[in-house]
Parts: C-alpha cells; sequence; structure tokens
C-alpha cells in the first residue's frame, strides 16, 4: 500500500466510523504538534532544561505538516458540508493546529541556531578550532 493510499484511508476514516473518525486523527496529530512545538520554544527560552530543542522543533514541523495535511485531505474527500456529520468542521479547525505547530516549531528553530541551543543535548559548549 503506498503512502498516498494511506494518507486517503486515513482522511476518509479508515473502514470504520463515520466522517468525523478521519477529523480526529487531524486534530489529534495538530493537537500534539503545537504541544511539542510550545516545548521546544519553552526549551530555548529556558524555562525547561529536558530534551533537545533542535530536535522538538523539527518534529514540531513535521508534525504539523501532517496534521495539516490530514485535515486537507479529509476536506477534499468528505461530502456534504458543516454540521452533516462528516466532520467538516473538526478539519477546518485542525488547519490552523497544524499551521500554528509549524509556526511553533519554525520560530523554536530560528531560534535555536541563533543562540547556539540545542545542538548539545548535554548543555556543554562546543568550542571550535584546534584542541589544546
Amino acid at each position: 500500500m503506498s503512502a498516498a493510499h494511506v494518507l486517503v484511508a486515513a482522511a476518509e476514516g479508515g473502514v470504520i466510523g463515520d466522517g468525523r473518525t478521519g477529523a480526529n486523527p487531524a486534530l489529534g496529530v495538530g493537537l500534539t504538534g503545537v504541544a511539542i512545538g510550545w516545548l521546544s520554544v519553552a526549551r530555548i527560552a529556558g524555562r525547561i532544561s529536558t530534551g533537545n530543542a533542535r530536535t522538538g522543533a523539527l518534529s514540531a514541523l513535521a508534525v504539523g505538516v501532517a496534521g495539516a495535511a490530514l485535515a486537507v485531505l479529509h476536506l477534499a474527500t468528505s461530502s456534504g458540508g458543516p454540521g452533516t456529520g462528516n466532520g467538516m468542521v473538526g478539519a477546518v479547525a485542525a488547519i490552523p493546529l497544524g499551521l500554528i505547530a509549524m509556526f511553533l516549531g519554525r520560530r523554536a528553530l530560528t531560534r535555536s541556531r541563533h543562540t547556539g541551543q540545542g545542538a548539545d543535548p548535554t548543555g556543554h559548549e562546543r568550542k571550535l578550532g584546534p584542541t589544546p
């Protein structure tokens, strides 16, 4: 089964349930991306000290893209309109969540480049040049 078939099956809700089950994964993935993005921005700001900020930022970007793609796929394949029980309102709500996750991931990624945090998970500063 190709990736396109998997995405279409996920957007349509798979083989079980009604149309809302296609929007629920998009909402869950979008919310997960927002949480990962927020945690990576908090890591850069120094509010939390666990995890690698760069890895979290890249994860938030990837999860945000996946959530927005699932939501758009669900909107493209669902029939009817809002209020018909096909999950269109959930998919419309999942698109901004995916975009927010991408924004937070990008913000954390650029901040990690500027501050130099996130490159070394131990928190030790690396020095370039010859070693003494």
